[in-house]
């Protein structure tokens, strides 16, 4: 069987892997806290059970020493524990990635997931027309990245059509990880740590900074005379000497301790958020992997044979040593010792070799979520193909075409060609027929196919092209915009984009609506010859029967289609299928009628 035909066993393999996942995770999470539950009783019965023997033998100093025994026990009873409910947290996050994978194949996944409102650019050509962000967004539906620099890598590639070379790498790396439930599930499981505790642009600022608290030769003569000061006093009786060096040390450490306290809190605040990050890089480190552009991506990690996930270990035991500074007896020796400079200077060693290569792990980690996103896109809907991308000329041929965030159901498939001559369609059709839904499917599967997901379609062709939108442009009462304004300026960032390197594919949806039928006319021709003669494609739908005309004057560049209803027993039917030539009928007042806005004529 091709991969991209749709399954034929009663229930589709996504559903019942995920369901048999879930199950188990469930089964053994119940078992889980039911052992944590005994665990605690045991806990809370053995402190009882130490204090009260304790409190009863107070008398007899030498059977205190059996509570050893008791107290190990206790020891090992939180040990356990602590492990228990860490597993118990990671089980929690497995259980929910694949409860969110159940929504996504059930087609209930609207507002439970990441909405990526904060990417959405009203200026930008296309993100707010074809509902890339915010809820029910096709970002939501394709998001499973865990970490920020995930999400920020999926909207860039959404927000921008990649190279044809680069879309073909994408997509046999999501060929690749498109079987990987496993890696993804764990993929999920370490990112939730990581969005929770990391803050990567802080992180990665820390490992550029070349700050340092300087003076190392001196600190460390200086802590070196304190010990030999130590060492004159009790060999040789120089008490004035050691007290000297005392003193100098004081005024020293109180020289440089606000500095050095600022140095030990950006290196341990880092040192925690690497450790986080440490277990995604491993999972990247020690993944097997086959296409070019997952080998690359691991293949950057490296540094002169190091992998990250072990320079970060490297750190972790300095900062253990640098944490310890906050003993009393530790802080007290620090005086006199600067031991803790001492760390934080070879802190500032590993930071000087790494510190520069964080960014760019940060970068990996974002590369490889997005990739697992758009790989558990194309896993969920098997049913989708990856589109051919062509070279040359100006082309987008689409079979079996269907909206990716309709029910798959209710999507109804259409057939496109832009290209090879035609370059303009004028869609006509009444109101609900789905004009606005079929020019944003276009959009979208455009969207999808260049930055290297599948779409919903039986095939695809196309060559590269830039997408410009004029479908939900809004007024602004705040900037003094009104609706009208607002679509010229649209309009005319889409014709400055046909004059660019890159073909542009058009998608104006009741373009001029503000204005009268005459002056529509005249503008909406204008706007398309122009944008026809820079060599870009696309469609124009429009309820304005006039604009029907413009195809005629163009020959084989341009054609009218339309989408049609059918009035039965006074009720209203649309089969959402596009047809050749001009919408025949109307629905306004029908409408208006069905829902008692008007009544019937007599």
């Amino acid at each position: 069987m091709n991969a991209n035909e749709p399954k034929s066993s009663q229930e589709p393999a996504p559903r019942a892997m995920y369901t048999g996942k879930l199950n188990l995770l469930s089964g053994m999470q119940a078992m889980g806290h039911r052992l944590s539950r005994g665990l605690g009783a045991a806990k809370l019965t053995f402190a009882l059970g130490i204090v009260v023997v304790a409190v009863l033998w107070l008398r007899s100093p030498a059977r205190l020493v059996w509570l050893l025994i008791p107290l190990a026990a206790f020891v090992v009873l939180v040990i356990l524990h602590e492990r228990l409910l860490r597993s118990l947290r990671a089980r929690a996050r497995a259980i929910e990635f694949y409860e969110r994978g159940l929504c996504r194949l059930s087609e209930s996944w609207a507002e439970t997931g990441e909405s990526g409102e904060r990417f959405l650019d009203s200026s930008h050509p296309y993100a707010r027309d074809l509902d890339l962000f915010g809820e029910g967004s096709l970002f939501e539906l394709l998001c499973t990245a865990r970490t920020r620099a995930g999400e920020e890598t999926l909207a860039r590639w959404l927000l921008k059509a990649a190279p044809a070379g680069e879309i073909c790498a994408r997509q046999a790396a999501i060929q690749e990880l498109k079987p990987r439930v496993s890696f993804r599930e764990k993929l999920w499981t370490l990112g939730e740590s990581v969005r929770l505790g990391v803050h990567p642009e802080k992180l990665a600022a820390w490992g550029e900074q070349k700050r340092s608290i300087g003076g190392r030769p001196l600190v460390t003569l200086l802590g070196l005379l304190w010990i030999a000061g130590l060492i004159c006093w009790g060999a040789l009786g120089w008490g004035i000497f050691a007290l000297a060096v005392s003193l100098v040390n004081l005024a020293w450490s109180h020289r440089i301790y606000a500095r050095l306290e600022e140095s030990s809190d950006a290196v341990e605040t880092a040192a925690k958020d690497l450790e986080l990050l440490s277990g995604v890089l491993a999972l990247l480190e020690q993944e097997s992997f086959v296409s070019p552009r997952l080998q690359a991506a691991q293949a950057a990690l490296r540094r002169e044979g190091a992998l990250p996930s072990v320079a970060i270990q490297k750190l972790r035991r300095r900062v253990e040593y640098l944490e310890s500074r906050r003993n009393p007896l530790g802080r007290v020796l620090d005086l006199f010792t600067f031991w803790s400079a001492q760390v934080v200077y070879e802190t500032e060693r590993w930071q000087q070799h790494f510190g520069g290569e964080i960014r760019g792990w940060l970068n990996a980690v974002g590369e490889l979520e997005a990739l697992s996103a758009l790989s558990g896109f194309a896993y969920e809907q098997s049913e989708n193909i990856f589109p051919e991308m062509v070279e040359g000329g100006v082309l987008f041929e689409a079979a079996g075409l269907a909206h990716p965030l309709l029910p798959a159901a209710k999507a109804v498939r259409n057939d496109l060609l832009l290209g090879g001559g035609l370059q303009l369609i004028v869609l006509s059709g009444p109101n609900m027929a789905g004009k606005s839904t079929f020019i944003r499917c276009l959009g979208v599967t455009a969207v999808l196919a260049q930055c290297g997901a599948p779409v919903r379609a039986r095939g695809l062709r196309m060559t590269p092209l830039a997408v410009a939108a004029s479908i939900c442009v809004l007024d602004s009462l705040k900037g003094g915009i009104s609706r009208f304004y607002a679509e010229i300026q649209r309009i005319k960032q889409i014709a400055d984009l046909a004059k660019g390197d890159m073909p542009v594919l058009f998608l104006l949806d009741e373009l001029l609506s503000g204005t009268n039928s005459k002056d529509r006319l005249a503008g909406t021709r204008l706007i398309v010859e122009n944008l026809i003669a820079d060599g870009a494609v696309g469609i124009v739908s429009t309820h304005d029967l006039a604009l029907t005309e413009i195809p005629e004057a163009m020959g084989a560049k341009a054609q009218n289609c339309h989408f049609e209803d059918q009035l039965v027993d006074g009720r209203l039917f649309f089969d959402y299928s596009l047809k050749p030539g001009v919408v025949k009928s109307s629905n306004a007042l029908e409408l208006m009628r069905v829902i008692g806005l008007v009544g019937n004529a007599d």
